[in-house]
């Protein structure tokens, strides 16, 4: 006898308000009690809508026209019945300040039991429970509106885990996260799911952190399941379509046509060695490493010695100094809170260090008029939000070069579709995925050339053809004598296109070099240097690894 789903989406359509296309196209979709499902596909795809839809806000919050049917445990939800599943479904949105209403960290966590009715002492038990599991107990007083971003994404999950909703749904919670606090954050989910019971509908770009968590892999292409079953065999259906959506280590042995697809790095390394030869390890230490500086470049940024304190507040940089030559491409990786985003705002001027110098093309910033330090810097903040206000995602670029006095000549649309916008080009921002506006954000600032940009997390949100879309743009500033400094938590990107990695600790340059140091981390190391540690220490990406093993063959090791 087959079981009944949890919850089954039959024949679905739905499309948002002002929208001539359907946002979800025809959904057919079980989850049973219990099951780990994790959604992937592009931006724009769908997935975001899917999981409002499973949460029972479309359409009755977002509006708009839905054909089809949703049926929890066997029954269908018509018109207001689909309210119903806000009692049942605990929802954590891609934006976590979309989400937080209260000001401190104690009361948001209690406000959704308040008003569930939950009695005061179970209501202090669970709040105590969410935040030791989530290590948020020293801030349970602080201003939420002064939480970093990864610490404000765990306050959202940590008000929805409190209500102890059956299904939980997850719309990137780990976007803004360290690689530490990413993964004791889904060590938790499993944790949630394995031990607790809880069906967990988890949507994610950043996969080598939870691919083997999966029970189940949905793929979703412009509003529709385009495929559907276990991770192993999806991700060899994704390779044999050209579809990236896989971890590194999935993605190695799929494109080696393995016969079994690890999915974690222990399993790899045991399958690793039917593909090693006599010889590997040594070829590793002669081979001619990653150069992360170039000879003979001027200086661009230099900050020396730079000390700054937030008012009322602790010392967030702590004696930093930092020089970045033309042509460079540098990464800044720590943890949250690190002082990372704080230090990007000391170069770009917008903060000035209580101590310490930052320089721009040899002048001090705090002597620039803001007019030369637009021109000369283009800054991206980790809120898109901060630089949407135009009427289409075009005169968002047409503003910039407004701004600065600049013609256009084509280029808002090469900056557009560089950044894949084109067919965007006439919707309104705010419309548009969170993942889409980041790209919108971020064309904004490079539609107007500057010289160096500094980006503060500009890969949050946006899937992986988009990453390799924005990397091989960024290099290609790089090579035409333009600078780039980037924050982020993505050790997959920084191991792909950077030329220089630096590590930030509380405050302070804990190591600069180049991008082997992260083939040397242990938190901080790519999937495929795990994968290959003690075997070759110089692969830090997919390619590396397959040229690695094959000697640039592929069909050297199909035919194993």
């Amino acid at each position: 006898m087959e079981t009944l789903a949890l919850l089954e989406i039959q024949n679905l359509n739905y499309q948002y308000p002002k929208s001539s296309d359907l946002a979800l196209r025809n959904i057919n979709l079980k989850i049973d009690e219990g099951e780990f499902l994790l959604v992937v596909g592009g931006s724009g795809s769908g997935k975001s809508s899917l999981a409002r839809l499973l949460a029972g806000l479309i359409p009755e919050f977002y509006g708009g026209k839905i054909q089809g049917k949703l049926l929890f445990q066997g029954k269908e939800l018509k018109g207001d019945e689909r309210l119903a599943l806000n009692s049942h479904v605990g929802i954590v949105f891609q934006d976590p300040e979309k989400q937080l209403v209260m000001t401190s960290v104690e009361a948001e966590i209690a406000f959704g039991l308040e008003n569930l009715g939950v009695p005061r002492q179970e209501m202090f038990r669970r709040v105590a429970e969410v935040m030791t599991f989530l290590n948020l107990a020293h801030l349970k007083k602080e201003f939420t509106a002064n939480l970093s971003g990864g610490e404000k994404q765990k306050v959202a999950l940590a008000a929805v885990i409190a209500m102890h909703p059956r299904i939980l749904v997850l719309d990137e919670p780990t976007s803004q996260l360290d690689p530490v606090a990413a993964g004791e954050l889904l060590d938790f989910v499993e944790y949630l799911n394995k031990e607790l019971g809880y069906t967990v509908v988890l949507i994610e770009q950043r996969l080598e952190r939870c691919f083997h968590l999966a029970d189940r892999l949905l793929v979703m292409e412009q509003g529709e399941i385009i495929c559907d079953g276990p991770p192993g065999d999806v991700a060899r259906w994704q390779v044999g379509h050209k579809i990236p959506f896989i971890p590194p280590v999935a993605r190695f042995f799929a494109s080696l046509n393995s016969p079994v697809i690890p999915l974690t790095v222990k399993d790899g390394r045991q399958e690793l060695n039917k593909y090693l030869t006599p010889g590997l390890q040594e070829k590793s230490k002669t081979r001619q490493r990653f150069s992360a500086v170039k000879d003979k470049n001027r200086v661009v940024l230099q900050g020396k010695d730079l000390w700054y304190t937030y008012p009322g507040g602790a010392e967030v940089i702590r004696g930093q100094s930092l020089c970045v030559e033309e042509g460079e491409f540098v990464v800044i990786l720590g943890a949250n809170a690190a002082g990372k985003s704080t230090l990007l705002k000391l170069l770009a001027g917008l903060f000035k260090p209580d101590r310490g110098s930052v320089r721009l093309f040899g002048k001090d910033t705090r002597q620039l008029p803001l007019n030369e330090l637009g021109r000369q810097v283009g800054y991206l903040s980790q809120n898109p939000n901060d630089y949407l206000f135009q009427d289409t995602v075009e005169d968002e670029l047409l503003f910039t070069l407004h701004n600065f006095q600049l013609a256009d000549e084509g280029k808002c649309e090469e900056i557009l579709k560089r950044l894949n916008l084109y067919g965007l080009r006439h919707k309104n921002p705010r419309d548009l995925s969170s993942g889409e506006r980041q790209r919108v954000a971020l064309a904004s600032i490079m539609v107007a050339g500057p010289p160096l940009l500094l980006l503060d997390e500009p890969t949050r949100g946006i899937d992986y053809r988009l990453k390799k879309e924005l990397g091989s743009s960024l290099h290609e500033i790089t090579a035409s004598e333009g600078t780039v400094v980037m924050v982020t938590h993505d050790v997959e990107f920084a191991a792909e296109y950077a030329s220089r990695v630096v590590m930030v600790f509380d405050g302070m340059v804990a190591c600069d070099g180049s991008r082997d140091i992260l083939g040397e981390s242990i938190f901080y190391a790519p999937q495929m240097a795990r994968l290959f540690r003690g075997t070759a220490a110089d692969v830090l990406t997919v390619d590396e690894g397959l040229e690695k093993v094959t000697g640039g063959d592929l069909d050297v090791c199909q035919t194993r």
